[in-house]
């Protein structure tokens, strides 16, 4: 589903994007992480945000925008909305919006994502 909601939406290809995880391994039973390994697990995703240094930043579900914008908001709140990501002395355009497994869950949430993605690939063409 991400794949083509990249590519359909965003005109963009698998390879032209980089996707990274809160935590470098996956929990157990596939339970969100913990506190303690999102924090031993930041510097890693920080590294690679700085690396990559991207252009934009699309964040996908409730673990990774909390994590990202520390906060205790849910995604239902941080969807939808443009933010900004310091990275250093860069300031990075964010949006937030849902899982592809939730949305698998709730396909009714579909429209509010694809609503999202069409702001992102307005504001990376410029017209946003």
């Amino acid at each position: 589903m991400l794949d083509r909601m990249v590519e359909n939406v965003l005109g963009l290809k698998r390879s032209q994007v980089y996707i990274a995880n809160v935590v470098k391994c996956r929990p157990p039973d596939n339970r969100d992480p913990r506190p303690a390994e999102i924090t031993a697990c930041r510097p890693f995703l920080d590294g690679q945000i700085s690396a990559i240094a991207p252009d934009f930043i699309l964040v996908l579900g409730r673990v990774a925008a909390q994590t990202i914008f520390e906060t205790s908001r849910g995604i239902r709140r941080l969807r939808g909305e443009w933010r900004t990501l310091e990275v250093g002395e860069r300031e990075i355009p964010t949006m937030c919006t849902y899982h592809p497994a939730y949305l698998l869950r709730q396909p009714s949430e579909k429209r509010a994502t694809f609503e999202d993605l069409k702001a992102l690939r307005a504001r990376m063409q410029g017209r946003a």
